[in-house]
């Protein structure tokens, strides 16, 4: 009872997250601390003046918002509204309100304004192929303060905020799926803050408290390090920038023109990042669409130059609104789709579940005509086949989860790997890619939800009492007549005896990869690799 309990709320919490994306959630979190961030000064927690920080706020987004639309149309782009409305927020925590009970004092903000400016500018001059090499506030910050106008002092971090810092930054990493790299972040950084403090006489409460609550630690790593666009594309490499980042954020040093800051230690961190990822943005040609179940449609792109990936890895596709397609859905115009084109094909393909309701980004897609060009964003993502291919695999597709393997199974033949493959599906006509399955020679269990046969090349498990459809029923529950019930650990490993020695990939809605893990585990698998679709 207490896993279903706990895998049914984190369906829910996943759900209403899954609600907003990543720039739309940091978003509103911003909003709500810079409001909370007013309500401390009226309670006299902090002491900068209302009207200050409101004429501070006001100047940090006016800029940023206005500095972003003006450089977009100078260089005939769309203009991302939701960040630079997040850059002028960010802005706003990190330099001092100018108080103007003292006189206008023009060095700091022309300070601030020269910093909300250069970030604007670092998107679209300090980019490679149209796309920003350095977090944009960062950036701002950091090239203001060489001027001498004004230095950014990073405010939110005073122990009155982290009460609401700590859970704001809690829920965009958990959005984001970074809670990981932020902590080995957090470690490294605060070990080494701390230390220095025990050196210099602090007690052990003291040394950790002090640069948790009176240091960006949490601040930084929530909303800055952390940022989709400016980190390298595999979780390793994510996990040891985290380390760099928290060495150079807290060891101090002094270089005579620059010295260390936290805005300093993330350029830094970016540059590191930008060696290691796709360089730049990649202009898409369409070339044409097929569907391939009543349900799913598969979309081919010609790439301009090639795109380097590894099988099973993700592609964002930046998807603008357009009026033929109706207005936007609050969801954003940036989405995910997992490649399933091998390794090396000139052509890059995606596919996409398209049962109505359709979304705004679906929508985009489904009026593309040939020709037409889009921007895939970034390239990355962890859910690849070990190394080693001597190592045995799972792989459990819950509907549209079956597409990160379609690259995976052609770029390295099942016939030299030790493959099993898991295909959960509502009824045989939604079995996508089933030719190109039965191509790869992987061995293939079946299970469809209306109890029907699956094709001859597939294994059709759905005769075993009690085992898994996807997103249907609970696991533990009596199945409807003549259908299966959702897989449970004891009946994954009577379809799969050595699940143990294997490693496990899951892939489908949250719902349904919650689910899917949780049977893997109970069945005796070690290791489960999770790649979730959160609707598009």
């Amino acid at each position: 009872m207490t896993a279903l309990a706990t895998t049914t709320i984190g369906s829910r919490v996943d759900t209403a997250l899954g609600r907003f994306t990543m720039y739309r959630l940091v978003l509103w979190v911003l909003a709500v601390l810079a409001g909370y961030s007013m309500l401390l000064d009226v309670l006299g927690w902090l002491t900068f003046g209302l009207p200050e920080m409101i004429a501070h706020l006001a100047l940090c987004l006016g800029l940023a918002y206005a500095s972003n639309r003006a450089l977009a149309a100078l260089f005939h782009v769309r203009p991302h509204s939701e960040s630079s409305l997040i850059t002028g927020l960010l802005l706003y925590f990190l330099f001092w309100p100018s108080q103007l009970s003292q006189g206008v004092q023009l060095p700091e903000l022309a300070g601030v304004a020269l910093a909300c400016v250069l970030a604007s500018a670092s998107k679209y001059a300090l980019a490679w192929r149209g796309r920003h090499i350095f977090n944009p506030a960062a950036a701002g910050a950091f090239l203001a303060g060489l001027t001498g106008l004004n230095i950014a002092t990073w405010w939110a971090a005073t122990p009155a905020m982290l009460w609401l810092v700590l859970p704001g930054v809690l829920l965009v990493l958990y959005r984001i799926r970074k809670l990981l790299m932020a902590a080995v972040f957090t470690v490294v950084a605060v070990s080494l803050v701390a230390a220095e403090l025990l050196r210099a006489g602090s007690e052990l409460g003291e040394a950790v408290w002090q640069p948790l609550a009176q240091r960006p630690v949490l601040f930084f790593v929530g909303f800055m390090l952390t940022e989709p666009l400016t980190l390298p594309p595999r979780r390793w490499q994510q996990l040891a920038l985290a380390a760099v980042v928290g060495l150079l954020f807290a060891i101090p040093y002094n270089l005579g023109f620059v010295a260390n800051s936290p805005e300093l230690a993330l350029l830094v961190g970016n540059l590191l990042a930008f060696a290691a990822g796709q360089r730049g943005g990649i202009r898409l040609r369409f070339e044409g669409l097929r569907p391939l179940t009543p349900t799913t449609t598969e979309f081919r792109f010609q790439p301009e130059r090639p795109v380097r990936f590894s099988a099973g890895q993700y592609l964002e596709l930046h998807l603008p609104h357009t009026k033929a397609v109706g207005g936007p859905d609050g969801k954003g115009v940036r989405r995910v789709f997992s490649l399933t084109s091998a390794p090396g094909s000139p052509v890059l393909t995606i596919g996409v579940g398209t049962a109505g309701p359709l979304s705004s980004a679906k929508r985009t897609l489904l009026a593309l005509e040939a020709g037409d060009e889009l921007t895939a964003t970034t390239v990355g993502g962890d859910f690849v086949l070990p190394r080693n291919s001597a190592a045995p695999v799972l792989l459990i597709a819950a509907g549209i989860g079956i597409t990160p393997y379609l690259a995976q199974l052609a770029a390295a033949s099942a016939r030299d790997r030790d493959v099993v493959l898991l295909y959960l599906a509502r009824n045989a006509a939604e079995l996508a890619y089933a030719e190109e399955l039965e191509r790869s020679g992987a061995r293939i269990l079946a299970r469809l939800a209306d109890g029907a046969v699956p094709p001859a090349f597939m294994q059709d498990v759905g005769a075993v009492a009690g085992t898994a459809v996807a997103g249907t029923a609970v696991a533990g529950t009596p199945a409807a007549a003549g259908r299966p019930a959702r897989l449970d650990g004891a009946l994954l490993k009577e379809l799969v005896p050595d699940v143990g020695r294997r490693e496990v990939f899951v892939s489908g809605s949250p719902a349904s990869v919650r689910s899917l893990r949780a049977a893997a585990r109970s069945a005796g698998a070690r290791r489960i690799h999770v790649d979730s679709f959160a609707g598009y």
